[in-house]
Order: C-alpha cells, then sequence, then structure tokens
C-alpha cells in the first residue's frame, strides 16, 4: 500500500530529538536532476559545460526550494542528496561549480539562518578501504567532490556537517584506520562512520570510530538485523547507542538512523512509515528517518508518536 500523507500544516513545536529528512519529498514537490556518466561523455566538448551549467543551477534552485519546505516544516535535519552537482569530479565539473561559487556561498548563508544542519550520506559504493587501487583512488575523487561543495556551500568542516560512510571493505578495519588519518581536513574532519548489516557491525565499527577518532552513526535497523534481534528492546541497542554518543566531539550532535522493515521485523526493506523505534532514541539529539514514506513519515511521527518514543517522552 503506498503512503498516504498526512496533509501540509503549521509544524507543532518540533520533538526532542530532532527528526531529518533523507534527500527528497515522498511527492515530486522536492526532487532534483542528475546525469549519468554515459550520458555526458556521449555530448559533444562544446555541449557539456553548457549541460552541466544548466544542471548545477536548476538543482541549486531546487535545493532553496528543500530548504523552504524544511524550514516551513520545522524539520532541523536535511541529508543532501549525493547527486546534487553530479559530475563535479571531472574537471571541468568542478570548474563549473566553482564558477558559481558566489551562488552556493548564498545557499550556505541561507542554510545557517535557517538554522538547518546539512549532512551527507555518499553512495554505498564509495569504499575508501578497497584493495582494488582504482576503486581506492575513485572513492577519494568522490569525497574531495562532496567536501568540494560543503565547502563553497560555507558548511562547517565539523561533524556538524557529516559526511556518513559505512565501513567498506571487509578485513581491511587497519587499512580504513590508515585512509582516514591520511584524508585531507576537509574529508576527515566532516566524515562520521556507520555500522552495516553485512561487514562492519556495531562493535566493529564502533572500534575504528575510536581508533580513527571519527564519530559513529548507530543505525538500529541494520544492527538488528546482521545480529538477529527479534526486538530494540535488547541490551545492546541502548549500549550502542550510549558508546556511539561518546564518539562524537559534542555529545548533542549525535545522529542516529532509523528504519523499518517492511515486510517484517528484520526485512532489509524499508517500510514506508515508522512503527517501531528504540527507547534509547529518545535520548538523541538528531535522527535521520530512513522510511519510503519520507516526509510523510515524519508527520506521521509527529501526530501518531509510535509507542517506543511515547514512553520514553511523551
Amino acid at each position: 500500500m503506498r503512503p498516504k500523507c498526512v496533509r501540509e500544516r503549521k509544524a507543532d513545536p518540533p520533538l526532542t530529538p530532532h527528526l531529518g529528512l533523507v534527500c527528497i519529498t515522498y511527492s515530486q514537490r522536492c526532487r532534483f536532476r542528475t546525469i549519468t556518466r554515459t550520458r555526458f561523455l556521449a555530448l559533444d566538448e562544446d555541449e557539456r559545460r553548457g549541460a552541466l551549467e544548466r544542471l548545477y543551477w536548476d538543482n541549486l534552485a531546487r535545493l532553496q526550494q528543500v530548504l523552504t519546505f524544511c524550514h516551513r516544516s520545522d524539520i532541523r535535519l536535511y541529508r543532501a542528496t549525493s547527486s546534487l552537482f553530479p559530475m563535479s569530479d571531472d574537471p571541468l565539473g568542478a570548474a563549473v561549480l566553482g564558477s558559481l561559487a558566489a551562488n552556493l556561498s548564498s545557499v550556505g548563508r541561507r542554510v545557517r539562518r535557517l538554522g538547518i544542519r546539512v549532512v551527507l550520506h555518499p553512495d554505498q559504493f564509495v569504499v575508501l578501504n578497497s584493495d582494488t587501487p582504482a576503486v581506492a583512488a575513485t572513492s577519494r575523487l568522490i569525497m574531495d567532490k562532496h567536501a568540494r561543495a560543503f565547502d563553497l556551500l560555507g558548511l562547517p568542516r565539523t561533524t556538524w556537517s557529516a559526511m556518513i560512510l559505512h565501513g567498506g571493505k571487509g578485513g581491511r578495519a587497519d587499512e580504513l584506520v590508515r585512509v582516514i588519518r591520511d584524508l585531507p581536513p576537509s574529508m576527515r574532519r566532516r566524515l562520521v562512520l556507520e555500522n552495516d548489516e553485512y561487514t562492519f557491525g556495531a562493535a566493529e565499527i564502533l572500534e575504528v570510530c575510536r581508533r580513527a577518532k571519527v564519530p559513529m552513526v548507530f543505525d538500529c535497523h541494520h544492527h538488528v538485523i546482521k545480529e538477529r534481534l527479534g526486538s530494540y528492546d535488547h541490551p545492546s541497542v541502548a549500549k550502542f547507542t550510549r558508546m556511539a554518543r561518546k564518539t562524537w566531539p559534542d555529545p548533542s550532535w549525535q545522529i542516529v538512523h532509523l528504519s523499518n522493515g517492511a515486510a517484517s521485523f528484520a526485512d532489509r526493506n524499508h517500510s514506508d512509515f515508522i512503527t517501531a523505534v528504540p527507547g534509547a532514541y529518545a535520548k538523541v539529539g538528531w535522527i535521520e528517518v530512513e522510511a519510503r514514506g519520507k516526509d510523510c513519515a515524519i508527520a506521521r511521527m509527529r501526530t501518531e508518536r509510535p509507542t517506543a518514543i511515547q514512553r520514553e517522552i511523551g
């Protein structure tokens, strides 16, 4: 069944924690354009610059629309799409983006004025500790383009403007720590690592975070899948929520991820809405809501309040 969105209205006073929108709205209201590398390379050289200029201008305007939407909906956490400025890891794309520096700076000032926290989750194929040199090099280029965009927006080089990655290649924790330590400040100071359901579970990524001195995002859904848990009441959920908080330079900046299984509790596919929330999340400042219903899921959480949060803070 497709989500039925709650009609937009003036937002209630914000809950604590703050609930974050991931990339786009459920409706077409806040969406972005993109271009594939294949399509870009198929253009004549004279056409490429114009195509990127139009796309970047359009996506900047759409980002302004997202900021307006978040402000009116009292959403103070927004995860920007990793496709905001496609091809900006290409020299031409980097030059085009640089030519819009004043415009990006203006958008960044509005971000600060509205008090919206902007973060990013690069695509899953970004694997800094890959044992394939070409993949590792490409991953670093992609991270660099995101860091450059954040710099042009004037977003701080701190984990307030987090760039969130999974651990990457299994069995290469030492390499991951080494790579992180060698990253330039624009990437390293924003980097945050998240547990996954396959390779780097909560305990493993927590150890990497401690060694590399970067914060940890705890994802409760990944955790219950990897550990085959049947409830968010399992003590390890509260434990890793608490341990992850200690890795943040300012504990009030802690971000966690929230999603529910679609067909069952441990289904890897995300549900439309949130019906179960760990009680430990009530003490977290910022929750990215990874539900398919997007803003509709946030609106429903505010009006219905899933039982776990209601028990803790309702």
